[in-house]
């Protein structure tokens, strides 16, 4: 329906309000509407624009415009997101807001690895895969762009808003929504289709059979996009989207490794031998645990993710809490707000 044009849309939609949306349609005043924008602190970029993303404009149903918040250079980062003729270099990552501790830990490695290669990285902010994928991004210290499903001068969720805030001065956030929007539901699909038209790649990490990242997939593949999936439980409702994916022939994502040497190929061969950074192979680290601390990490990465599926022996407890406690220092764990554990991504 967005790729309709505005007579045809109203015809389509409208019904009996159509006199009303009508005359409001007839009435707006794009100079008036930049100004507004202005006064909320966005940028905006019409399709008209060389600015405007190249990629996005593959989309039929490209929006007209964006609104843009950020820091000096917001619109040079998005503009800078990839076009149809030159290498990839934007990739998306979404997911489960639910997600468990492993895909959260997946996610954040992945936007780390990404952004150490110099690929940005876009998602929508919202809880879980999302908010880890921009988190990893700007631990590496790269540009990440979140599409929001209200007004750009907005964040949401408002748990999100220190998230969103250092996304904005490290990248961009963007809507096609004016300034001051409120969360409709029909919006969060609706941007979806953004996130998989800035992207030349989709990754989803974790999601159930109906689930909007599967709804971004379904975008990305529509554009001819390539998809990629990391793999879960078989039984796991929580999996069941992300194994549908790879069963119909999406692109299979073990470690942040599978997703980059096939995207950046040489490039991130180049980038390895540079500096030993986030995107570098594992080495040495977990093979040079000594052995209590390498059966405990093991056990993580094997799913008993808590320390009494660890250890059930009550005797033996304190002696599990301390090497997770010594892991996770090393910074070979890291602890969910629940308190399950789950193997850092590198």
């Amino acid at each position: 329906m967005l790729a309709l044009d505005d007579d045809r849309l109203l015809a389509a939609l409208a019904g009996e309000r159509r006199p009303v949306l009508a005359a409001a349609h007839a009435a707006f005043r794009p100079e008036r509407a930049a100004e507004e924008a202005s006064r909320a602190g966005l940028a905006v970029v019409c399709r008209h624009d060389p600015g405007y993303p190249g990629q996005l404009l593959e989309d039929p149903s490209a929006p007209a415009v964006l609104h843009v918040r950020g820091g000096p250079g917001a619109l040079e980062r998005l503009a800078g997101t990839g076009d149809p003729d030159t290498t990839p270099c934007c990739v998306a990552v979404v997911g489960a807001r639910r997600a468990g501790p492993e895909a959260l830990e997946m996610a954040r490695g992945i936007g780390r690895a990404l952004s150490a290669a110099g690929v940005t990285v876009v998602s929508g902010l919202a809880l879980g895969v999302d908010s880890a994928a921009h988190e990893g991004a700007l631990e590496a210290g790269g540009t990440t762009i979140a599409v929001l499903a209200t007004g750009a001068d907005r964040t949401y969720p408002r748990t999100k808003h220190a998230l969103g805030e250092r996304v904005a001065r490290a990248g961009a956030i963007v809507s096609e929504l004016p300034p001051g929007t409120p969360p409709f539901r029909w919006a969060f699909p609706a941007r979806n289709r953004i996130i998989a038209g800035l992207a030349r790649l989709t990754l989803v990490v974790e999601a159930a059979e109906r689930s909007g990242s599967l709804i971004t997939a379904d975008f990305a593949m529509q554009l001819g996009r390539d998809v990629a999936a990391v793999p879960g439980r078989a039984a796991s409702p929580r999996c069941r989207g992300t194994n549908l994916l790879l069963r119909d022939g999406a692109h299979l994502v073990l470690e942040p490794a599978d997703l980059l040497d096939g995207l950046l190929g040489q490039a991130l061969a180049d980038l390895r031998r540079a500096h030993d950074g986030p995107t570098a192979p594992r080495g040495g680290g977990a093979a040079a645990l000594p052995p209590h601390l390498q059966a405990v990490r093991d056990a993580v990465a094997d799913g008993r993710t808590t320390p009494g599926t660890i250890e059930r022996d009550p005797a033996r407890l304190l002696e599990v809490l301390a090497a997770l406690s010594e892991l996770e220092l090393l910074g070979e764990l890291r602890r969910s707000p629940g308190g399950a554990y789950a193997v850092v991504v590198r």
